[in-house]
């Protein structure tokens, strides 16, 4: 981007303020300047050391602590604050175990909690602290042979069964990485096993990547990762309350009937356990994509040669989740919310994920709210929230939501998210009609560490990525955005993992995910006892001056919001991005076509057994559903609709915005707050329909990742091509309900 000159500043300073008249520009210029202004980085570092001073999981001391001091800081800073609290299923690890019973290295017992680390203060309190745990597993004591199943994705099993290896009857253990945790034992129990171990191998997080901890920041020998595995990419929230809310006094699905949780035991360890486990395997020498970087030679195993016995006993009670909600509210539209959430807890101390964040957003909360005992006062009502038990499976954020959805379909202009925040670029997710926005919004915030503003270094970063040696082809075309100062860089869609799920694929609310990244390193201690303030002040983000830019740059966009005129949506972005995503769809139905006829042709040829090693025994893989020709019509009318519909409307505000009547904006906002929820279809998609959002969802196979179209994408890669049919259709009713709304939206701005 260039400097900014006076033009380029009120061109780049958001719809609101291209809106405005000229008075209200530089009151908008000097209140967020004076925002800025109390953005203390130091202060930000100090709340984090004090909230990751102790053991922060769901149910512990210190977490409620931490609720009643956000709670009391709202308050003092001038917030309409409360404490709502929901009554969650928690289960906690009573009993833990894993032991090699028998092979090479046995007998031997894995140490399933994590050693203090000199210089580290924090990782010594230990008392509360969690062991090694996974929540919303299956208790189980079991006793079995162990195989060695790579990432534990879909195309390891396949690979396994082409070496002629069952895990039926047997503890599986997989590596993390490649896909969501909750996958790998959900994957094992559907091919038969009877328990789960999951590692963190350091090709991905230890020794290969950077000095283990404390020298550098990966994850030492004795580090592992906790989290939850249950099967949030059917639902996220409370297992026994499917859909409403978590009072204490909610009917509840019995445990054992509930659909999200697991029936195999199944825990973590560290890499410096896992490789005596590793090392007794028999059995074929795995892949080479199944390799990591332990100094051993890695088999699958297969054989009895290894048995190992795993145990876990978990108190399944319920747990209160201590919701922080404070409100700031609006002057002239109360009715109108910008709700702004980062959670609280952490599996441990929490310090990177997710206090980072959470400090970021108390500092936002100080700022707003000394604004408002300065005289401003805004528009719209602002609701702050902080999050418990979001660890666990969305807990906290998603019982809220539906306990108050309703309201919230009737008055949530945007849920705006933050989560882990360290040292980099800043990267933003979400709905994507506020593309444009938060573009905005970029070019009036500083990088911390380069002076430019944080659009112009993400540009640059992106600009460099592009040249690089091997880029592959995303890259490059995100390259050209970059290099042209004129186009918007895109952002993101989003899947699941935080706490906007709910909020976006549920309700239908418009949602963003915010943070910087991409320099700091907190991936060595993610979910372990090592993600403390001591690691988080030296490689994630030191001086917690990302903090900072988080703060200023969400603030900036929670008040455009706030006090927006008229809606600071561009609509044709989103029009351009699902086109986009259309077009992938296209190529992905001819990808799945030719792979599986050229199944058939190398079946038909004997060219797996020609090209297999001898002396390695393989089966072939079996044969793919040939593919239908897939009739994408509707799909096309209803882009083509919502191009020329989005066009329109985009097209009439920038005429017309800003001579408007305040009737015509009260009618126009009434238009466009449910538009969104015209992207939900009730039928929700195949196997689980609490995800309603026809563009936005976690994949079934990747978790966090997001599937876009996901009714169509999912149902062509999985070849269950009547489901495509059926969803081509659903889709394409969604676009087209959401084009009338625009339609009825423009009447309103050309005065009808």
């Amino acid at each position: 981007m260039k400097s900014h000159s006076r033009l380029t500043a009120l061109l780049t300073a958001g719809a609101l303020i291209a809106l405005a008249p000229a008075a209200a520009q530089s009151a908008d210029a000097a209140l967020e300047a004076k925002f800025d202004g109390m953005i203390n980085d130091a202060e930000m570092g100090g709340w984090l050391k004090t909230m990751a001073a102790e053991p922060n999981h769901v149910g512990s001391a210190h977490n409620k602590l931490n609720a009643e001091m956000t709670l009391a800081q709202f308050k003092a800073w001038g917030w309409d604050a409360k404490i709502e609290t929901a009554w969650v299923l928690y289960p906690t690890p009573k009993e833990v175990l894993i032991e090699l019973a028998s092979g090479p290295g046995a007998p031997f017992k894995a140490t399933l909690t994590e050693a203090p680390v000199p210089g580290d203060e924090s990782s010594s309190r230990t008392k509360d602290e969690l062991p090694a745990y996974v929540a919303f597993q299956g208790d189980g004591d079991v006793t079995a042979p162990l195989v060695y199943v790579n990432y534990g994705m879909p195309a390891d099993y396949d690979a396994l069964e082409r070496l002629g290896v069952s895990v039926k009857g047997k503890i599986v253990i997989a590596r993390y990485g490649a896909g969501w945790r909750g996958l790998k034992p959900k994957l094992a129990q559907e091919h038969g096993a009877v328990g789960a171990i999951i590692y963190s191998d350091p090709r991905d997080d230890g020794y290969s990547v950077d000095d283990v901890y404390p020298k550098g920041p990966a994850r030492p020998a004795n580090g592992f990762q906790r989290g939850s595995v249950a099967d949030m990419t059917v639902f996220p929230g409370d297992p026994t309350t499917p859909g409403y809310g978590s009072s204490k006094d909610a009917k509840r699905v019995p445990r054992e009937q509930a659909e999200t949780i697991l029936k195999i035991p199944t825990l973590p360890m560290s890499y410096g356990d896992a490789q005596v486990l590793l090392k007794a395997l028999d059995g074929p020498v795995a892949p080479a994509s199944f390799r990591g970087s332990l100094p051993i030679t890695y088999h699958v195993g297969g054989g009895e040669t290894a048995k190992v016995h795993l145990k876990v006993l978990s108190d399944w009670s319920l747990k209160p989740a201590y919701n922080v909600v404070g409100t700031l509210k609006g002057k002239e539209k109360p009715d109108e919310w910008i709700v702004r959430g980062n959670h609280r807890d952490g599996w441990v101390f929490g310090a990177s994920d997710p206090l980072s964040g959470h400090v970021a957003m108390m500092g936002e909360a100080k700022a707003l709210g000394a604004l408002v005992k300065g005289g401003w006062k805004p528009k719209r009502t602002i609701i702050y929230t902080s999050w418990d038990a979001e660890e666990p499976m969305l807990l906290g954020s998603t019982e809220w939501a539906e306990t108050h959805a309703a309201e919230l379909k009737t008055k949530a202009v945007v849920y705006i998210n933050s989560d882990s925040n360290s040292r980099g670029f800043l990267d933003v997710g979400g709905s994507h009609s506020l593309q444009h926005f938060v573009n905005q919004v970029a070019a009036d915030v500083k990088d911390p560490q380069t002076g430019v503003t944080v659009g112009q270094r993400l540009r640059a970063g992106l600009a460099v990525q592009a040249e690089a040696p091997g880029a592959n082809p995303r890259a490059v075309a995100l390259g050209k955005i970059a290099a042209d100062p004129a186009r918007d860089l895109p952002i993101d869609a989003l899947g699941s993992g935080s706490d906007y799920s709910t909020f976006l694929q549920n309700l239908g609310i418009a949602s963003l995910n915010i943070g910087f990244g991409g320099e700091g390193d907190s991936g060595g201690v993610y979910h372990s006892a090592y993600d403390t303030y001591e690691h988080h002040s030296r490689f994630v983000d030191p001086g917690h001056a990302y903090a900072g830019a988080l703060a200023k740059y969400i603030g900036r966009t929670v008040m455009r919001m706030a006090d927006a005129e008229t809606t600071v949506q561009r609509y044709g972005d989103f029009a351009d991005t699902v086109s986009g995503y259309l077009d992938e769809v296209k190529k992905l139905a001819d990808t799945t076509r030719d792979q599986a006829a050229a199944r058939t042709r190398l079946l038909a040829a004997g060219a797996y057994k020609l090209a297999d090693d001898p002396t390695i025994p393989r089966a072939d893989p079996g044969p793919l559903a040939a593919s239908p020709k897939i009739d994408f019509a509707p799909m096309d009318g209803a882009v083509a609709k919502l191009k020329t519909s989005a066009s329109a409307f985009d097209t009439a505000l920038a005429a017309k915005g800003a001579t408007l009547t305040p009737a015509q904006k009260k009618k126009l906002d009434a238009a466009l707050l449910p538009l969104e929820q015209r992207l939900l279809r009730e039928k929700g998609l195949p196997f689980r329909p609490y995800y309603k959002n026809m563009i936005y969802a976690p994949g079934r196979f990747t978790g966090y990742g997001a599937k876009t179209l996901p009714g169509i994408r999912e149902a062509i890669e999985e070849r269950r091509f009547d489901d495509a049919a059926t969803y081509m259709v659903l889709t394409a009713e969604a676009l087209t309900d959401y084009a009338s709304g625009l339609d009825a939206a423009t009447a309103v701005i050309n005065g009808g």
